[in-house]
């Protein structure tokens, strides 16, 4: 069957036998804010609320309200607050909402021509009224932890064009958005998902495929784009990946968990069937054949961000909708032999899908893992075996979230701790829960920690702390409410702080530092992709900058965020939307890097699309869960035992 095959989307043979085929449908430095700036920081400070909402009248987008449900976390009318590190007053937004009804709602007319599938945003011709006012307001106040980045931001979003775009960078938002919908993939003539690149320098490889985690920042963008939002997409995807998640999965006569979802997809031509047919890969293509442990964390958040964003709860509440989330969550709330909340994984499982020593309890998976319990929290329908998933759930957060901000989280205190640990204690109210031997501290984390700043680490497990820095695992935290208010504030300290080191000339680096020498040969296996400040070895990503940009708004510090997009627009689109940057400093085009990499262009349309909205952050952030108890449990004291 496979010799009647062929690419629909870009002529390329088809993929390995592995593949399942299915039928259907980016040194310290300090920044020194001269007199000028803070005397203009000062004037815009002094700017009324009356103005400030004006401004955010004029650019704000038009989110619904949830259609009478009981699910908090999925409202519409709610104030969204800024994280505040000086423990001051902070800003408070509140998004206008209309009231709204997914059932009755319009679907817009879709760009590509296609058949809009539901759950669109209400048409021109919706009521206006409904749209939010002037009368439905708090007033935005000024904050110290913000300063006047925040009002600048909105002054500056009014300026904007509809799409996201300013005289400065207007040509590159052009011609992103330009070359996201050329990496469009059809299925039966219906949007499905974005190719992972369009680089014709290049062989294709498995670079002609629809990503799941590599399709999350194009679906942020289609749905934050204004005035025209393109939610068809992401229906169509979520749907189409539900779908594969119901095949038998058998790699080399090995059945994997029917929870799991696919790392891809591919649409194929069959010339015998006369008709498109889909190619999925659930692991058994990829490097070192491990099943991707991301993927439905990512669906399950991308499910909540379409919801949030279009309203159209009917979506959610499918029953295949419902069962696929049970699926993926059983999955992972399994009974096993573990001792901790976390979830043990292989190497290879998530973005870094290569052998990187990561394996464990990698904080990227916990904090996706985490951040996925919340939102299927809040759209699990109520019946008696939601009902009891639900409480796992809860039980799950609770131990997890303690777990995560104890053990993981390092900042100059915790470190001297560690550096003090003793060893071999037996009993349970050891304060060296893991038995972690001081002397394993690495050399370099004693010189990277500052006195102000922290971060959560790698890995924990028993005897093994990894103290290298990952940009996703501790931006998802903040996101997700994981990280404390006060943590996240030091997780921007330290960004700040370690500037050179973690932004450096191009954004953002996926890992620091990089493993080199012996511990490169040892740790991948003396990977030539790998090599120190490479991929995913100290690599920086571009893609990187949507998440980056999402954390700093909910932190509060949305100049970060500034400043990374500014560095860049001065050499992305100039050097090809290249996958990944090489060198300490991210200064070179990676060695082994495809151009017009899809989600470096899409999360740099997301990043521009949350800095000059701050409110489209709604779609994929979290309030603290005031439910969850702050545990009185000290580390010495945490074991306990009941009949």
């Amino acid at each position: 069957m496979s010799s009647s095959l062929s690419d629909s989307n870009n002529n390329i043979p088809s993929a390995s036998s592995d593949e399942l085929q299915f039928h259907m449908d980016d040194d310290q430095i300090t920044i020194e804010t001269s007199a000028a700036e803070k005397s203009k920081a000062s004037e815009q400070q002094d700017d009324t609320a009356d103005e400030i909402w004006r401004n955010i009248e004029h650019n704000r987008v038009r989110f619904p309200m949830n259609r009478d449900d009981h699910r908090e976390g999925l409202k519409r009318a709610t104030t969204f607050k800024y994280l505040n590190p000086t423990g001051a007053e902070g800003v408070e937004v509140l998004i206008p909402t209309t009231d709204h009804d997914s059932s009755k709602q319009s679907a817009p007319a879709s760009p590509m021509g296609t058949d809009g599938g539901g759950g669109g945003r209400d048409g021109e011709s919706s009521d206006k009224s409904g749209r939010g006012s002037l009368d439905n307001k708090t007033i935005l106040k000024p904050s110290p932890s913000v300063g006047t980045s925040l009002l600048n931001l909105v002054t500056e979003a009014t300026g904007a064009k509809s799409n996201g775009t300013e005289s400065g960078s207007s040509s590159m938002m052009d011609e992103a958005w330009e070359r996201l919908r050329s990496s469009f993939v059809y299925f039966q003539k219906k949007p499905v998902g974005t190719l992972a690149a369009l680089d014709p320098s290049a062989e294709a490889l498995n670079y002609n495929q629809v990503f799941v985690r590599d399709f999350v920042p194009t679906a942020l963008a289609c749905l934050m784009r204004v005035p025209d939002p393109e939610p068809e997409i992401v229906k169509n995807f979520l749907l189409k990946t539900l779908h594969l998640q119901g095949w038998k999965k058998t790699i080399d006569n090995f059945t994997l968990g029917e929870g799991v979802m696919p790392a891809s997809f591919k649409v194929m031509y069959d010339s015998y069937q006369e008709k498109d047919v889909l190619k999925a890969d659930f692991g058994g293509s990829a490097i070192g054949r491990v099943a991707p442990v991301d993927s439905g964390f990512w669906w399950i958040i991308l499910l909540r961000s379409y919801t949030k964003c279009t309203g159209d709860y009917t979506l959610s509440e499918r029953p295949e909708v419902q069962k696929g989330m049970k699926l993926i969550l059983n999955l992972c709330l399994s009974d096993g032999f573990d001792t901790f909340p976390t979830l043990l994984c292989a190497d290879g499982c998530s973005m870094i899908d290569r052998r990187m020593g990561i394996y464990g309890y990698p904080i990227e998976i916990q904090a996706l893992f985490f951040f996925a319990l919340r939102c299927a929290q809040q759209m699990l329908k109520q019946d008696s075996d939601s009902n009891r998933l639900i409480e796992r759930i809860e039980r799950r957060i609770t131990a997890l979230s303690y777990h995560i901000r104890n053990y993981y989280w390092l900042d100059f205190t915790q470190l001297n701790n560690i550096y003090r640990y003793k060893t071999e204690e037996y009993s349970h109210t050891a304060v060296n829960k893991f038995n972690v031997i001081p002397e394993s501290i690495p050399d370099w984390v004693f010189d990277f920690m500052p006195l102000r700043g922290g971060y959560f680490i790698g890995n924990v497990s028993p005897a093994r702390m990894d103290f290298r820095w990952f940009l996703i695992g501790n931006c998802i935290a903040i996101l997700s409410s994981l990280a404390t208010l006060a943590q996240a504030t030091a997780i921007m300290d330290l960004v700040e702080e370690r500037w050179e080191d973690l932004i450096g000339e191009m954004p953002l680096k996926i890992a620091y530092p990089a493993l080199e020498g012996y511990q490169w040969r040892i740790v991948t296996g003396c990977d030539p992709k790998n090599i120190r400040w490479s991929y995913h070895n100290g690599g920086s990503w571009p893609v990187l900058l949507w998440l980056l940009t999402a954390a700093c708004i909910k932190a509060g510090r949305p100049q970060i965020a500034k400043r990374a997009i500014e560095l860049v627009e001065q050499r992305l689109s100039k050097d090809g939307w290249p996958e990944y940057y090489d060198g300490k400093k991210g200064r070179y085009i990676g060695k082994q890097a495809r151009k017009y990499q899809t989600w470096s262009i899409s999360g740099y349309l997301v990043a521009k699309l949350m800095i000059e909205n701050p409110s489209n952050l709604a779609m994929i952030s979290l309030e603290e869960d005031k439910k969850i108890e702050k545990p009185r449990l000290t580390r010495s004291a945490s074991w306990s035992c009941s009949r």
